[in-house]
């Protein structure tokens, strides 16, 4: 079962520092770890040479029913940066308390941001390697410039010809081959994920959900025990799967806001119960969510199965041979109580950037403004007004030509590489870009491997990286 938190114990942390917050979160799951390893651990994580805010996550409302909570302010600009400052120092200390002498070797796929914040976390961390696949031609221009420019000596980058799907898959069957363990081993190594199929990638991401409730007490903007709706864009199911698991340990939440763009395979799930990948995948401005198999999805299952095993292994089985399974009107009823699915296209999401900007001088980027077409989306369908949060994913100035162009029109962007749109964007609007953004320009290329998605190809980039 989840650790339980009473609603003395969420009150008690409204007065407290992210930091304590935090602490307090992880210490309900990592029995293993004391509280002074888990203390030390958050304070190197979330130091102010990493994170530009104290806060870490502010929240900051729009009006007296929606609130932005801001996850954007660590050193890759998005929401992976709180759980990937924090697991080099759990995964580092763990083997440790194992014995483990070999090197922990990080393999992991991103659609966009994961990829970045995993190698920003373990970039010279002693006793570990990254290695990211990411989709040669599925992310922005930042994320890739961002992940081709990373130093250190530990990490590795290679682009794959494919979706995240692809990429994501292939990483499965690398976890999976007893071949590619072996080949591992001989080089001194044991393999570990910064994907969210890793647990220790989701627990600090519940963090993040207690503070914003914790933040709305401090503020006065709820009593306690009051419910609240939280809004997530989401392509791999981990983000909203926090929050889950927040509601579940006694958080008041009343629905979870699924949030998806035109690759809308979770809001025809938590519609029909049916999940099917037999469709189109589209390319989209929200780049991290153009996904069609959501990993963490399986997690959720397990609980909607209560906690049958087989069942859930043969829903798993029925999408690798079929694309598709369904859970039945029973659980899709049980589902539909604490989620609710939605979509956005492109159009809409440019739309809702330029609106949100209008109406309140908040600039978003598209994943976030995906997340505000669906909360509309949902109060009119549901008369449910109730204080929602919206998560802000990551920065605006990630994807600047998009952006630019919902405020002026695609003729504004037209031409102009990431950089140029970012200085424009900043001349117009004020807001200021990211000093990691500017820094970027100069920055040189240092990874340039491209692989096939194969498992074979996969696997023999991996080996030359890490020769």
């Amino acid at each position: 079962m989840f650790p339980p938190f009473e609603l003395r114990d969420i009150i008690d942390l409204s007065g407290r520092s992210w930091g304590e917050r935090a602490v307090r979160v992880l210490s309900a799951y990592l029995e293993d770890y004391s509280s002074q390893e888990i203390t030390a651990a958050v304070q190197a994580a979330y130091s102010e040479e990493r994170f530009d805010t104290a806060a870490v996550a502010p929240l900051r409302l729009f009006d007296r029913s929606t609130a932005l909570l801001e996850l954007y302010h660590g050193p890759t600009l998005a929401f992976k940066d709180i759980a990937l400052q924090l697991l080099p120092h759990l995964i580092t200390l763990a083997a440790r308390k194992n014995g483990e002498t070999r090197e922990v070797s990080i393999l992991t796929a991103t659609s966009g941001d994961t990829g970045k914040a995993a190698l920003e976390g373990f970039r010279d961390v002693a006793g570990t390697s990254v290695t990211v696949f990411y989709p040669r031609d599925g992310v922005s221009d930042v994320q890739k410039r961002q992940m081709t420019t990373t130093g250190g000596g530990n990490t590795h980058v290679i682009a794959v010809d494919g979706n995240f799907d692809d990429a994501q898959t292939g990483v499965k069957r690398l976890f999976g081959s007893e071949r590619f363990a072996a080949d591992m081993a001989a080089q001194g190594r044991v393999l570990s994920s910064a994907n969210s199929i890793n647990f220790g990638r989701l627990v600090p991401q519940i963090i993040y959900y207690f503070s914003a409730y914790a933040d709305l007490l401090q503020q006065s903007r709820i009593a306690a025990g009051d419910a609240v709706n939280f809004v997530v864009p989401t392509g791999n199911f981990g983000d909203i799967l926090a929050g889950y698991y927040a509601r579940a340990m006694g958080l008041p939440i009343r629905r979870l806001i699924c949030a998806s763009n035109q690759n809308n395979v979770l809001t025809d799930f938590f519609r029909t119960g049916l999940y099917s990948t037999n469709r189109h995948f589209h390319r989209t401005i929200s780049p991290s969510m153009d996904i069609l198999v959501s990993s963490n999805l399986e997690r959720l299952l397990y609980e909607a199965a209560d906690r049958d095993g087989e069942q859930v292994k043969n829903w798993m089985e029925q999408l690798r041979e079929s694309g598709s399974y369904s859970v039945g009107e029973q659980r899709r009823d049980w589902l539909s109580s604490v989620f609710y699915a939605g979509y956005a296209d492109d159009a809409e999401t440019m739309r809702e950037i330029r609106d949100l900007y209008e109406q309140t001088g908040t600039l978003v980027d598209p994943h976030t403004a995906v997340g505000g077409c669906v909360l509309g989306e949902y109060r009119r369908n549901t008369g449910d007004n109730s204080l929602a949060v919206m998560l802000a994913t990551a920065s605006p100035y990630k994807f600047a030509a998009d952006v630019l162009a919902a405020l002026r029109g695609k003729e504004a962007a037209a031409g102009k590489d990431a950089f140029a749109c970012a200085e424009e964007l900043e001349q117009l609007t004020g807001v200021p870009m990211p000093p990691q953004i500017k820094a970027l320009r100069d920055l040189p290329v240092r990874h340039t491997r491209q692989c096939g998605s194969d498992f074979e190809s996969m696997r023999q980039a991996v080996l030359e990286e890490l020769a």
